[in-house]
């Protein structure tokens, strides 16, 4: 009998070494937000404020989980250094450094609690709404120290390489997730009819679920003989300082990040209600469509670790630009279709029941926002990338810098004045133009930052 043909090994630094680490968190990424929509569309059926607290609500507390979480996650990029260094035991003390951060920020954030309920109540929401926004906002947020656990976990895996083991932890995560969103937001299967409290505890427990399920095979016998996980549990002075300085700068810059396009949704409330929708709407295709954008961006955040930890920065160049070139293509195809089928994109988010009048408009105007999201898409296509690369590397205090200067002190005031300046009805396209102008002089800045190579220079272990 013949012998099966092996495929050749993946070439360092290549396009298929890149796809290999970023296809299953394409997976990830599309089955977390498979489960959101899945959140939303129940509780659009259980009730319209439901809904809407539960988006007010979501995005404060994930905002706020993001850096504690990120700051725990980035023991991920220690862990990818050690695994190129080949020294995988230290790959084991990075991830305990990491569970640490988790548990001890754990009480920081359920200490928020109060401070982010001020500020849902300083919005000034009708009495419903933010009753309904409360609840949610205290149930989601007493599971961060899971999302913490869970990143620093994940790290140990997609940092040596697989990507596989986070990926099947996830989907079934989420699976769990809408299967009791299901259960407890109308009461089925013995469950009580919780509504948005229930839609908050399903994410509770599926958070429990996957920390439980990474901490499990975390700790399998395979992964305490190769690399000691039983018995790395000690704080390490050492690691815990260096994963402050590269981690916390990666958290903070994380929720600024966070914290700026929430700012300009909040501007953007200030259009004329046809045009606000019109944003929101483009804003929401341009999550959808640059989320596989994030598995080329971990991708390379993780080959760049493991080449940098091997000491050899060309490799990690190497996948860096193999990273873009597979961006680049997918983002040429998505920006095509924008071009090309702009109703067909509106449409998917045309209110039911919409009067032509309104249905015309929001065809009309979104189609000039998704040509400028096609035209900026390339360049966002090197600023999720680059973000990634230059955190793999340790060049986490440029990105903080960089990312808030650019947004606060330029993109998000730049939009105030525009508003304020220009008449409602004719904002919409000039704020929209100027994002694209910062979006520009973004991947611009990152760029020659790559090209000038010091992040090549930064040691991390």
């Amino acid at each position: 009998m013949a012998a099966t043909p092996q495929k050749p090994p993946a070439v360092p630094g290549g396009y298929r070494e890149v796809w290999r680490i970023a296809a299953p968190i394409v997976v990830s990424t599309a089955s977390f937000t498979l489960m959101r929509f899945a959140d939303r569309v129940f509780l659009s059926h259980y009730d319209e404020v439901s809904l809407g607290a539960s988006i007010s609500a979501g995005i404060l507390a994930f905002t706020l989980a993001t850096f504690f979480q990120s700051w725990a996650a980035y023991a991920g990029t220690f862990v990818a250094q050690y695994h190129g260094a080949e020294r995988p035991e230290e790959c084991a003390r990075a991830t305990a450094q990491g569970l640490w951060v988790a548990l001890l920020t754990w009480p920081l954030a359920l200490a928020l609690i109060p401070a982010g309920g001020a500020l849902l109540k300083a919005a000034g929401h009708p009495p419903d709404l933010l009753e309904h926004e409360l609840v949610y906002f205290r149930i989601l947020l007493s599971a961060c120290g899971f999302h913490a656990v869970q990143g620093a976990l994940a790290g140990f895996f997609s940092g040596r390489g697989d990507t596989r083991t986070p990926m099947l932890v996830n989907l079934a995560a989420n699976a769990v997730n809408i299967v009791l969103n299901y259960a407890m937001i109308f009461g089925k299967w013995g469950f009580p009819r919780m509504g948005i409290a229930g839609a908050a505890w399903s994410t509770w427990i599926s958070s429990a679920v996957a920390a439980g399920l990474f901490l499990s095979i975390y700790l399998s016998p395979a992964n305490r003989r190769a690399y000691g996980t039983a018995r790395a549990w000690r704080w390490h002075g050492a690691g815990q300082k260096a994963l402050f300085r590269f981690g916390f700068p990666n958290a903070l810059h994380a929720v600024l990040d966070i914290g700026a396009f929430a700012a300009f949704q909040l501007l953007a409330g200030s259009l004329p209600a046809v045009d606000f929708l019109a944003s929101s709407i483009a804003f929401s295709i341009n999550d959808v469509a640059f989320m596989p954008l994030l598995g080329m961006s971990i991708a390379a955040e993780i080959l760049v670790g493991q080449y940098q930890g091997a000491r050899d920065p060309d490799t990690a160049e190497k996948s860096i630009r193999s990273a873009m070139g597979l961006s680049w293509l997918y983002m040429g195809a998505v920006a095509a279709t924008f071009l090309l089928a702009p109703r067909f994109y509106v449409s998917c988010f045309l209110p039911a029941g919409a009067d032509p009048a309104t249905a015309a408009a929001l065809f009309e105007k979104g189609r000039w926002l998704l040509l400028l999201l096609g035209l900026w898409g390339m360049a966002d296509a090197v600023n999720i990338v680059m973000n990634g690369a230059l955190k793999g590397a340790g060049d986490t205090r440029f990105v903080l810098v960089y990312s808030v200067v650019l947004n606060w002190g330029a993109w998000i005031p730049g939009t105030w004045w525009l508003l304020r300046a220009l008449p409602g009805e004719k904002a919409l396209l000039p704020v929209w133009i100027w994002m694209m102008l910062y979006v520009l002089v973004f991947a611009g800045g990152f760029w020659l930052r790559f090209r000038r190579g010091r992040w090549k220079r930064i040691k991390m272990i």
